[in-house]
């Protein structure tokens, strides 16, 4: 009964959306675990370029199943335009499923999210301002509204009137914002129901009789392990567990299940937004990074910080998730640069670590402690053998295994489906 995960192992932007598109080939069911449309998976296959932000990476082959998981939290309109962009460019969309019990982003939690962002002033998180942390407060504390919620006309209305009271109350009183209209959001809610009702199932019984027929499972996380809302650089961090606990949380599947662990890594670093980043490069060859790759948010466009490997916190996201086995994504982005450096431990206070600190204010104060490693000069762009790297980069790849402690048995050399090289197979191939 397999079930693989794909995590994020830095801090999201790893490349997880090509990595998943790539692996769905032996997969029947591509299942979206965590997050909401603050994750941008960008695909590129023999269809076009795509960039998702709530649909499975999966979608793109026919024989898989796409499922948005009960631990997602979905905008619904944004989820229908995404649905017929896809139709649009004739890309089959009758083999999605969303979860009943996945709550809604609704239009009073990014008016929230972009208010108190703009509240913390210059200690702002950097929040992509989609509503996502408020969608999962009011899912802890119970006032939240369900997908399954907005095809009961009856049920819901009782529901979002105790949600709006309240909301009302917080956006007058503290903000001096508008208050939301009632009538017009229940209408507009009704409305999504009703396009979206082909879709919505209970995605767990789905999972089930799946996992019984032995289907391969990919679970698709989004963001990266160190913005994990447990596990991650508190403050700065997502609103979910987007490590590997929480696709057990958000799917229902229980660990034994989970068969394999992939660790997706870029092969520097980036980051979003405000938080550590011990191993950032504030320099030129940072900026050349930034542009060789397109370092820029696919959700957001903001640009992302940039810096080297970081063997540190590496190893850290390995430990929480278990990782058994990794990719390496945009080994090509480093060709012809030399030499290339790896973070092999912090220093802080006449001290060297060699293991990731708990507490943000250690964090805050690190410094790298490099390896430097000779560059390659010939071009590793879209090999798929891994007998065709150059020297210099087999040893970068070799050195990270080290580091990370899990091998590397997939590397991608570009953005497109078939450039990657499988060092070993990560999934067995489909039954039947």
């Amino acid at each position: 009964m397999p079930a693989y995960g794909i995590v994020g192992a830095q801090w999201g932007d790893e490349g997880k959306g090509k990595v998943v598109d790539f692996l769905a080939e032996k997969a029947d069911m591509v299942v979206r675990f965590s997050g909401g449309s603050n994750a941008g998976h960008t695909v590129i296959n023999d269809q076009g370029k795509f960039a998702l932000h709530l649909v499975p990476s999966g979608i793109f082959w026919p024989h898989a199943d796409a499922v948005i998981g009960p631990g997602v939290v979905v905008n619904p309109g944004t989820l229908l335009d995404e649905l017929r962009g896809l139709q649009e460019r004739g890309v089959a969309t009758d083999r999605l499923y969303v979860s009943d019990h996945a709550h809604v982003v609704m239009p009073y939690h990014i008016q929230l999210d972009l208010l108190e962002e703009e509240a913390r002033g210059a200690k702002a998180i950097g929040t992509t301002g989609r509503g996502i942390g408020p969608a999962y407060v009011d899912k802890i504390a119970r006032i939240g509204i369900r997908i399954g919620d907005l095809l009961d006309a009856d049920y819901l209305r009782g529901r979002l009137e105790a949600a709006v009271r309240q909301k009302n109350q917080v956006l007058t009183k503290i903000y001096g914002a508008e208050p939301i209209d009632f009538d017009q959001l229940f209408d507009e809610c009704i409305e999504h129901g009703e396009a979206l009702r082909s879709y919505v199932t209970s995605v767990e019984s789905r999972i089930e009789v799946a996992l019984a027929k032995g289907a391969n499972i990919l679970l698709e996380g989004a963001q990266g392990a160190m913005l994990d809302l447990d596990h991650g650089t508190y403050p700065y961090v997502t609103s979910s567990s987007v490590s590997i606990g929480g696709a057990c949380t958000g799917l229902g599947i229980p660990p034994s299940e989970v068969r394999g662990i992939v660790g997706v890594f870029k092969a520097y670093s980036t980051r979003v937004g405000a938080g550590p980043l011990t191993a950032e490069l504030d320099d030129e060859v940072g900026s050349k990074i930034r542009e060789l790759a397109w370092e820029y948010g696919t959700t957001t466009g903001r640009p992302r910080r940039v810096g080297w490997f970081d063997g540190v916190a590496a190893r850290y996201s390995a430990s929480i998730n278990g990782f058994t086995s990794c990719v390496l994504t945009r080994l090509d982005v480093l060709d012809g640069i030399s030499p290339v450096k790896v973070c092999v431990a912090y220093e802080v206070d006449g001290k060297r670590l060699t293991s990731f600190p708990s507490r943000l204010r250690v964090q805050e104060r690190c410094q790298p402690v490099w390896e430097e490693l000779p560059g390659w000069t010939a071009p590793t762009a879209g090999i798929t053998d891994r007998a065709q790297l150059p020297a210099e980069a087999l040893a970068y790849v070799a050195r990270i295994e080290e580091l990370v402690r899990c091998p590397v048995d997939v590397i991608s050399t570009g953005p497109k489906r078939e450039e990657s090289i499988v060092v070993r197979p990560i999934l067995p191939d489909r039954a039947g």
